[in-house]
């Protein structure tokens, strides 16, 4: 297996898992409970749209944010592997991470023509979790390939999503609810795991930085 390869599992695992489609297809459901079929449609793909350009936009900006605010990659990689581990624990706990939705908004969006960009696109979808990882994977090379690995990674992930939240209450009515929390769990523990190689990354760099400056 080559390391472009690695890259695109490890990139398409950690996002997958954090974005959680198939987590949040009840609480999308709830919130589109009275639109018809076509307005579901019309709100998903909107949603998901609006994710991606968000996303795409961080992949980019990722290197000149953390020039601009002078912050490592692996002092991210370490904040950003403790922000995937404590959405990993939510995840393990069926419960929707009050970064990514309140039940404030949650009421909100059930009134509001724009629900579809906020707060499913953001930051139901594109959290900040997703917006972290992306960044990290981003500044992690300067290599096209990679970039372009990522951007794909991002697209399918987006498309993946599209399909889950329009196939939402089949998969509701197929699996349950348990086999959506049962399965959001499993997933959750990946999640817990890659956390737990980027803080281990993150200090594994700034150990070396240490060693070399001694």
């Amino acid at each position: 297996m080559n390391e472009l390869t690695t890259f695109f599992i490890l990139a398409f695992s950690s996002l997958f898992t954090l974005v959680n489609p198939i987590g949040l297809s009840p609480v999308f459901l709830s919130m589109v409970e009275h639109c018809n079929d076509n307005e579901r449609r019309q709100i998903a793909l909107k949603g998901v749209f609006t994710a991606l350009v968000v996303l795409i936009i961080f992949t980019f900006l990722g290197r000149l944010v953390f020039s601009f605010f002078g912050i490592t990659v692996s002092g991210f990689k370490i904040a950003g592997g403790i922000l995937f581990f404590r959405t990993g624990i939510q995840m393990l706990e069926s419960r929707v991470p009050r970064t990514r939705s309140t039940p404030k908004e949650e009421t909100e969006a059930e009134t509001k023509e724009d629900m579809a960009y906020t707060p499913i696109g953001i930051p139901l979808i594109a959290g900040p979790g997703a917006i972290s990882s992306v960044m990290i994977f981003s500044s992690d090379t300067d290599h096209w390939e990679y970039k372009l690995v990522l951007l794909g990674v991002i697209g399918l992930v987006m498309g993946l999503t599209y399909i889950i939240f329009r196939m939402a209450d089949h998969l509701t009515q197929r699996f349950g609810t348990i086999g959506l929390r049962i399965t959001q769990r499993i997933m959750g523990l990946i999640l817990m795991v890659i956390a737990v190689q980027f803080v281990i990354d993150g200090m594994g760099s700034v150990v070396m930085e240490w060693l070399k400056s001694a």
